[in-house]
């Protein structure tokens, strides 16, 4: 790694030495609204998502230790409840001023099922605490994304998702599930139990009521062989379609004002454990910001040294077991717009986000990231009834968004995009009924379990009303 570090510093003295290196002007995002809030509010402590741009000040902050602990808590709390998981969710599904419930106290493995390899989990359990567990019960989850911070009950609540054309996102793998209902009713469901509930409550948005156990349906204990690789974006779009049907993962990141960018490849191997020299992705963020600062006045320079660099750097391998190679820490911050759009559309997609972008935002240096996920049929899943590939776009924290997201989003939609249910967008509910077959059953359904919306805060009672 230090290698690397000193031959791009050494490029960039080079390229530098007799130019004058204006300051780039950066907007800093103005999504907080501490400052106006009444002051009431101010004395209440502050919950905030993990970029920052979300923020409420709430009443009350529970965490039950049980689930009768927390159908007292449910039914006895006034006004609006939200479950909240890990807060790493850039769209406003949790602030409300009324009571928000932490799930982390109900956390980790209950039982497994060795013949249908299936396990109960706690849906309060980080996604970085489910291997381990599993593994010693000779499991392991069938895909997981690529940020291992979740609670499970937001990540099936959102439709995360990894990567792979054979595979789904994390909800389409739910066997069953018990959803405490706002009157302390708790229902199970699966396919054969409830079937509408279990449909509606793979994807729910914690909107149906609280996800309290989760049945994930999962693979005998794995390991995969991950295969990072440096190329010129042209190469990676030209075989987009090939590395997306030849591995059991694929996904590419892009750099932006590179031409450059790498496919990261998992299949599943027998071989032993093993790693080359990885690049730290958070070391890598910190690299492109300062880059970008150092060479902001000359966009092409930029490309040429960025290029160059990458072009130095050798394939990563690691093998390991499946849930130590799908996951990366991510500990420099930022805020992100994801659309999931049908997979035929990637390619024109891409190219004409990376234009508008390169064009018109020259201080984007977060990658861009493109995965591919089958289809489903949970109702609100964005996957729901076509192959997909996934395109997302990412902003520092501190700057803001709103521009770059106002110029990609119609592009997104343009090509049939689906938001993600976690990311940044702005669509309404009369724009999602036109995406979702089922959406007015989601909502009769919702109505049903929840006929006071007390799961619904601002932004929810917005989109199903």
């Amino acid at each position: 790694m230090t290698n690397r570090r000193q031959f791009l510093s050494a490029l960039v003295a080079t390229a530098t030495t007799a130019a004058v290196n204006p300051t780039i002007s950066l907007a800093v995002s103005a999504t907080s609204s501490s400052d106006a809030a009444p002051a009431k509010k101010k004395r209440r402590i502050p919950w905030r998502n993990w970029s920052g741009s979300q923020e409420c000040f709430p009443a009350a902050r529970k965490a039950p230790s049980s689930v009768a602990e927390l159908q007292e808590l449910v039914t006895a709390a006034p006004g609006i409840v939200r479950p909240v998981g890990a807060g790493h969710s850039f769209m406003p599904l949790v602030p409300t001023d009324d009571t928000i419930i932490s799930l982390s106290r109900l956390a980790g493995v209950i039982e497994h099922d060795e013949q249908s390899n299936t396990a109960l989990i706690w849906s309060g359990t980080r996604l970085g605490d489910i291997g381990a567990p599993l593994a010693e019960r000779g499991q392991a989850l069938i895909n997981m994304p690529d940020i291992d911070e979740q609670s499970l009950a937001g990540a099936i609540s959102t439709a995360t998702h990894g990567t792979g054309a054979g595979l789904g996102c994390m909800s389409s793998y739910v066997d069953g599930l018990q959803l405490l209902t706002a009157n302390g009713e708790l229902i199970d469901c699966s396919a054969d139990n409830n079937a509408d509930i279990f449909k509606a409550a793979q994807v729910g948005l914690g909107s149906l009521g609280i996800v309290t156990q989760i049945r994930m349906r999962n693979e005998p204990l794995y390991r995969l062989r991950r295969e990072a690789e440096w190329m010129p974006i042209e190469d990676i779009l030209a075989q987009v379609d090939q590395l997306a049907d030849n591995n059991r993962n694929f996904e590419f990141y892009y750099i932006p004002f590179s031409g450059m960018g790498f496919t990261d490849v998992h299949n599943i191997t027998e071989e032993e454990p093993s790693r080359t020299e990885e690049m730290d992705q958070n070391d890598g963020a910190n690299t492109l910001k300062s880059l970008r600062d150092w060479l902001s006045w000359s966009p092409k320079l930029r490309e040429l040294i960025l290029s160059s660099y990458m072009s130095s750097l050798d394939k990563e391998v690691v093998v390991a077991n499946s849930w130590e190679n799908y996951a990366k820490e991510r500990n420099v911050r930022f805020n992100e717009m994801e659309y999931h759009l049908p997979r035929e559309n990637l390619v024109a997609a891409f190219k004409e986000i990376r234009a508008e972008v390169e064009n018109n935002f020259p201080e984007v240096f977060f990658p861009f990231e493109v995965r591919v996920v089958k289809s489903d049929d949970i109702w609100l899943s964005p996957f729901n009834g076509r192959e997909s590939c996934s395109i997302a776009v990412h902003r520092f924290f501190q700057e803001d968004f709103k521009p770059l997201y106002a110029a990609v989003e119609p592009i997104l939609r343009k090509y049939g995009g689906r938001p993600h249910w976690g990311k940044l967008n702005t669509l309404s509910g009369a724009d999602l009924e036109k995406l979702y077959p089922r959406w007015n059953d989601f909502k009769a359904l919702r109505q049903q379990l929840d006929p006071q919306d007390k799961f619904l805060n601002p932004y929810l009672k917005g989109i199903f009303s």
